[in-house]
């Protein structure tokens, strides 16, 4: 699917995670900030990635402030902002959960 437009979902408080999402060229690019990044900044671009994946999002350029998200909750994230951005916000993808 191709992102129509860049998009936002989530906050900067503690336990969340703050994704945007735009247009990208050449796969997926994420770019992270997360002061676990060290230790979990693999597992937390493996969960937006793959939730992109499930919504058939292969290009796309991912800026994502973690604050300690669990992953269920950088999944959902990722769900909100991938529906904001293709324009399906009113009718989600329920399968991909």
């Amino acid at each position: 699917m191709e992102i129509e437009n860049t998009a936002m979902a989530g906050t900067l408080e503690s336990s969340d995670i703050q994704i945007m999402i735009g247009k990208g060229t050449d796969g997926i690019k994420i770019q992270l900030d997360s002061d676990v990044k060290k230790e979990f900044g693999e597992q937390i671009e493996n969960v937006i990635r793959q939730t992109l994946l499930a919504n058939h999002i292969d290009t796309a350029n991912v800026k994502a402030v973690d604050k300690g998200a669990l992953d269920c909750v950088i999944k959902a994230r990722t769900l909100a902002v991938a529906n904001r951005a293709l324009g399906i916000a009113d009718k989600p993808s329920w399968e991909v959960l």
